[in-house]
């Protein structure tokens, strides 16, 4: 679908847009310097405003007047001109040399080279080469002179404009793309909020911008951006505000494991020294301890200790300073981690253990939740939506998580409302607060869940079993750093007798993360039961296995139709279950295909259609896993006809033709009926689903004792 044209002076009228909002918005913290910017635009041309705009817009910030053509510019040069003129654009200079050679094709500077004399350029090179010559042998103004830098311009004094974009979107911008992605639908804008001012004042927005753009320029990691963010960092403006001060100590933490990876530690030390997050303080503590100066690093993890910068913090002191000078030998992570519940899981979960534990734990009578982070971020979203998105909490159209969580003010705006619903989550008076956005407002994207996540089940469940003090005291740690724990939360949820708990799942040769250690944590501390499952994958007895064939119109997923479905349910080698049914495909079955199945049009024409089976046979699959002989085929079928209802239909494989491949190599053909006939296996009505299910069903049966390590020949006969 062609998406439509941008009006002829679209980036104009969106610029005027900001500048408006912006002026409106954050007058009282505009400097003379923004003023005189806002002054010389207006007093320009439409059409040097227009190519203001589109070179603020273009990447880099120097430009081939040549190459410029605009629909919305009747006369570019002139233009351009005057851009000159008033200072907002200039001829290039020497410390634009990196980005003119840069931007030049090879052609060009082939005959620069040439006509400046270096004859021992050849045309061979590839241009990287060529550039590389360039910036070592020759002069600026000589390739100036002769690779027509004259007819380049660079932007000039733009960075009051920058400022005030970083005001608009709450990030470092160069442009205004976001406005072109959300009036061609690629992105979805806040248009029912009220919006405020993201800074309360200058000196706040002028430290965030400094430090925002230091981090922005620290993604090029080279060694010149460093050196200079080093007088960036400890000659920047005072951090105001919390949120400056975390970005002043992103910025710190990562010019100083820069410094301490190239060796110098004296450097690397200052820089963590001056920044204040827990990120800082733990490699200090690390740079301390390797270097020797042991009594630093203790003094430093007992004031961790003392008075921690965040959970997460205090999990790393408490454990570095018990490893380092206590004397225990393991860290917390993996003490935890050995600690840990042992589930013995089925080896075909592979890959997707926390499915796996899932099923076990149905098995023993929960009810699973996949919770992880969705669970928690959908309760705290919907409980204090009127607070985080019906007030003026939004600073623009493009935001959609209020700054007041990321500067960790959103405790302090609201202290009433958010006591009044901790209250009532802890009285079990929750449910309906939670119900009326999702009655309201679903759908309305939000930078806090996705709706797809929202399971009112999993919210019931854990509003009425975790009980309401606990459930508040972690609301509450939300309210005070939602930053800071947006990750780590535990895989599942389970519910049983009317009591929760929550396991994080972990396969071999996983680790506990440190985000993942401090909520188990605090889910104990607030009375909440969390702890580790740790997953022993081998043949599981109890596992079910649903063995599956189908009989279909042919042989195209998207296209053709299933005609039979044939399943048997198998638990510890034993059938303990099997599932039949014609499917009436609702078009001809071709005479080639009942001359294989024999299955007729008039067997079909009164079965059922897929949908007034998918219940039943979804009821039947429970937590089976799918096999099949050459799986895909099968599976693919039945997953297409859920598709069809716009069903979910997801559930772990076993292909029996790769399981026998490689349990009972050798075997010159491994269709299912050759293999029946080696192992003495029954295949009376071949072709049919139910006798092939069956006959499949054998060959797993053979693949599973050699699995448990069962000799070939036991196998085939207890098979």
């Amino acid at each position: 679908m062609k998406r439509p044209d941008l009006p002829v002076y679209y980036y104009r009228d969106h610029f005027l847009e900001m500048l408006a909002f912006v002026r409106t918005t954050y007058g009282s913290i505009l400097t003379d310097e923004h003023g005189a910017f806002v002054a010389r635009f207006q007093s320009l041309s439409r059409d040097a405003q227009c190519l203001l705009i589109r070179m603020v817009n273009r990447r880099g910030a120097i430009f081939n007047r040549a190459l410029f053509r605009y629909p919305e510019i009747s006369d570019v040069e002139r233009a351009a001109d005057d851009l000159m003129a008033c200072g907002q654009a200039r001829p290039l200079v020497s410390s634009d040399y990196d980005a003119f050679v840069m931007c030049l094709p090879k052609d060009v500077l082939l005959k620069g080279a040439k006509a400046a004399g270096r004859t021992d350029v050849r045309s061979s090179w590839a241009k990287a080469k060529l550039v590389e010559y360039f910036l070592e042998q020759v002069p600026f103004q000589v390739a100036a002179e002769h690779c027509g830098a004259g007819s380049f311009i660079a932007l000039h004094g733009i960075c009051p404009l920058e400022f005030m974009l970083y005001l608009y979107f709450g990030k470092t911008e160069r442009d205004l793309k976001n406005f072109a992605l959300r009036d061609l639908g690629i992105l979805s804008t806040n248009k029912e909020s009220s919006f405020q001012a993201r800074f309360a004042d200058g000196d706040e927005a002028r430290a965030c911008f400094h430090y925002s753009r230091l981090l922005d320029r620290l993604e090029v990691k080279s060694a010149g951006v460093y050196q200079d963010a080093v007088s960036d960092i400890f000659g920047g403006p005072d951090c105001v505000s919390d949120y400056a001060a975390e970005l002043r100590s992103r910025a710190a933490c990562q010019a100083g494991q820069f410094f301490e990876k190239k060796g110098e530690g004296d450097l690397a030390t200052q820089l963590y020294r001056s920044g204040s997050s827990p990120e800082c303080h733990e490699r200090l503590v690390r740079l301390l301890y390797g270097s020797g100066k042991r009594a630093d690093a203790e003094d430093l993890l007992r004031r961790m200790i003392d008075d921690p910068a965040s959970d997460g913090e205090l999990v790393f002191a408490t454990d570095f300073y018990a490893r380092k000078f206590g004397g225990r030998r393991t860290g917390s992570c993996t003490e935890l981690l050995r600690a840990g519940v042992t589930l013995t899981v089925d080896d075909t979960y592979r890959g997707n253990p926390e499915a796996g534990v899932a099923g076990v734990m149905r098995r023993q009578g929960y009810r699973v939740f996949f919770a992880e982070n969705t669970l928690w971020h959908s309760l705290f979203g919907l409980l204090f939506w009127d607070e985080l998105f019906e007030s003026d909490l939004l600073n623009s159209s493009f935001d959609w998580v209020p700054h007041c969580l990321k500067d960790r003010t959103f405790v302090r705006r609201f202290a009433a409302q958010i006591d009044e619903k901790l209250d009532a989550v802890r009285t079990g008076n929750a449910l309906n607060l939670l119900l009326r956005p999702i009655a309201a407002k679903w759908g309305r994207p939000n930078g806090i869940f996705a709706w797809d996540h929202v399971e009112v089940e999993a919210l019931r469940a854990l509003l009425s079993g975790a009980g309401g003090e606990g459930i508040a005291t972690v609301l509450r740690l939300l309210c005070q750093n939602f930053r800071d724990m947006r990750d780590g939360f535990p895989d599942l949820m389970l519910e049983k007798d009317g009591a929760v708990s929550f396991m994080e799942v972990k396969a071999e040769g996983d680790v506990i993360r440190r985000n993942q250690l401090t909520r188990l944590r605090q889910l104990g501390s607030a009375g909440i039961r969390a702890e580790i499952g740790r997953v022993d994958y081998r043949f599981d007895p109890d596992q079910e296995y649903v063995v599956v064939d189908v009989e279909t119109t042919g042989g195209w997923a998207n296209g053709d139709r299933i005609t039979e479905i044939g399943a048997v349910k198998i638990r510890n080698h034993q059938v303990v279950d099997e599932w039949h049914s014609l499917v009436n495909p609702q078009r001809a079955i071709p005479a080639k295909i009942t001359q294989i199945t024999g299955i007729t049009n008039e067997m079909v024409r009164d079965a059922p259609i897929f949908a007034e089976v998918s219940d039943s046979f979804m009821r039947f699959m429970g937590d089976g896993i799918f096999v099949a002989h050459n799986v895909n085929f099968d599976y693919g079928f039945i997953s297409y006809e859920f598709e069809r209802l716009e069903r979910r239909f997801r559930f772990p494989k076993l292909c029996t033709v790769a399981g026998m491949r490689r349990r009972y190599p050798g075997h010159k053909s491994y269709g299912l009926g050759n293999l029946c006939a080696h192992y003495c296996i029954e295949l009376e009505t071949h072709h049919r689903a139910l006798c092939d299910a069956r006959a499949t069903g054998h060959l797993l049966n053979l693949m599973n004792l050699k699995r448990e390590g069962c000799p070939p020949d036991r196998a085939e006969k207890a098979a």
